[in-house]
């Protein structure tokens, strides 16, 4: 028998060593010196994302995101605005979701942050992803029509209009 029962309790027989977790083989192999997620991933059978977050989890890396990664640990300046902001667990979370995106996304363009405007549709993207890949397709679609909004009024600019607007700024400076 490989245990025995003691008070209603198993433990475990004399000379097997008890099963040792993912979580505990990752924090393991990375302390004893493997620190590439992708190769811990590989050894422990697990996705990159769950390797980066157990890691992150327990402070031993930072930096590491990816569509799971959460929202809580900081990217750049703009994350704190969105972190434990977001959620799509059902169509009303979704849609305030969007609405918090959206005011941001409405701020930062209009203090001609470029930078901030990128996270914003980035964060749109990532809840997107999140929600149609646990098969929330309705709360997929909120934010999938407000980023196909933003990406329809996004005026795009050639090259000449770039060439064009530096030569007036050019000029404008010389006066």
């Amino acid at each position: 028998m490989a245990s025995d029962t003691k008070k209603g309790k198993k433990t475990e027989s004399r000379g097997r060593m008890p099963k040792v977790s993912k979580k505990e083989q990752i924090i393991a192999l990375f302390t004893s010196g493997m620190g590439e997620v992708e190769d811990l991933a590989l050894i422990t059978g697990s996705r990159p994302s769950y390797v980066g977050s157990v890691l992150q989890e327990a402070g031993l890396v930072s930096g590491y995101f990816d569509l799971y990664t959460s929202s809580a640990h900081p990217m750049n300046v703009y994350s704190k605005f969105f972190a434990n902001q977001l959620g799509f667990k059902d169509e009303e979370v979704a849609r305030n979701s969007v609405e918090i995106i959206d005011r941001l996304h409405s701020q930062f363009e209009f203090a001609g942050d470029r930078a901030g405007q990128h996270h914003a549709l980035s964060m749109a993207l990532i809840m997107f992803d999140r929600a149609r890949w646990t098969g929330k397709g309705r709360e997929a679609a909120i934010f999938r029509e407000w980023l196909l909004n933003r990406l329809a009024e996004a005026e795009l600019v050639d090259e000449e209009d770039i060439d064009e607007e530096e030569e007036r700024a050019s000029s404008a400076s010389a006066r």
